[in-house]
């Protein structure tokens, strides 16, 4: 799925991490351009310089073909990478434990090194099987700020991308208060394939979310449903935290996950999880076991 708006990507080719903007035939390599400038495309998204790097790739023939690179997460050193829990009404009746509609968000915390980039695998662990998916939206500070306003959230984005937010089940019921153990499991999730530049409130909200195991529709849902929208998740989360350009937000997912099957049906080997959203793309992974 290729969109109306830049598609910029952090990857790896020719011996080196680089980025780039994607275009149908390939990757223009903007790295010996502005390498100097903004090392990484984390950089460049603190420098609030996205526009210019789309400007800068557009009409260009490509360096790479997709085929010849490998993908990265496309912020690869967040200082905070926070995760929504149970941002959709149909999800919270998921848990069939009697209580009602949230008025406050769930959360927690993820480190970058429990995600892979697109075309990657997921990797299952030898201690659990209980490997699952979540497609989630996912959005990527710009402008920092503490307590910014609803009104006032959208001009802190500077761009969107997508999440499998990957989650050893059985691990995140190991304690009473946390999820923490479950979440953090190196690669068994997924963030890509590449951000796309945050212009205006249509590519956020009301736009088509589907998560998709072997072509088969698992999760499908519109943003426009969430419980907690995006101006809402800026405001709550900048109340307690000062949110910081490269801050990356992972936004909810619909229901439809393995463990909600009866019985549940987790990931394994060979399995393809493609995550899609309008506008934005499609993140595209597989499944291997980890190799002890």
């Amino acid at each position: 799925m290729y969109t109306n708006h830049p598609r910029l990507a952090a990857f790896h080719a020719a011996g080196s991490d680089r980025y780039g903007l994607v275009i149908e035939a390939g990757i223009v390599d903007l790295t010996p351009e502005f390498g100097a400038r903004y090392k990484t495309l984390q950089a460049a998204v603190e420098a609030g310089a996205l526009e210019e790097l789309a400007r800068a790739g557009t009409g260009r023939a490509p360096d790479f073909k997709e085929n010849d690179v490998r993908y990265l997460i496309p912020i690869g050193a967040p200082e905070k990478l926070i995760c929504i829990g149970v941002n959709f009404p149909d999800r919270n009746a998921e848990y069939k434990d009697g209580q009602s509609q949230p008025t406050k968000p769930s959360m927690f915390i993820r480190f970058a090194r429990s995600f892979v980039g697109h075309n990657e695998n997921l990797v299952r662990p030898p201690e659990s099987e209980q490997l699952d998916y979540e497609g989630e939206v996912t959005i990527v500070i710009g402008k920092g700020g503490r307590r910014i306003a609803r009104e006032d959230a959208y001009d802190h984005i500077a761009a969107l991308t997508l999440c499998n937010e990957g989650t050893i089940r059985d691990w995140v019921r190991h304690a009473k208060f946390n999820v923490t153990q479950g979440k953090n499991w190196d690669k068994t999730g997924a963030i890509g394939p590449w951000i796309v530049p945050f212009r205006d409130a249509a590519q956020l909200d009301d736009i088509a979310l589907t998560t998709r195991v072997n072509g088969e529709v698992r999760q499908e849902d519109r943003t426009s449903n969430m419980m907690f929208d995006f101006r809402f998740i800026i405001n709550y989360v900048s109340t307690f935290t000062t949110l910081v350009p490269g801050d990356v937000i992972v936004c909810g997912t619909p229901t439809g996950a393995g463990a909600r099957f009866d019985p549940p049906v987790w990931l394994k080997p060979g399995d393809v999880i493609e995550v899609a959203a309008e506008g934005i793309g499609v993140l595209r992974n597989g499944v291997e076991d980890e190799q002890c």
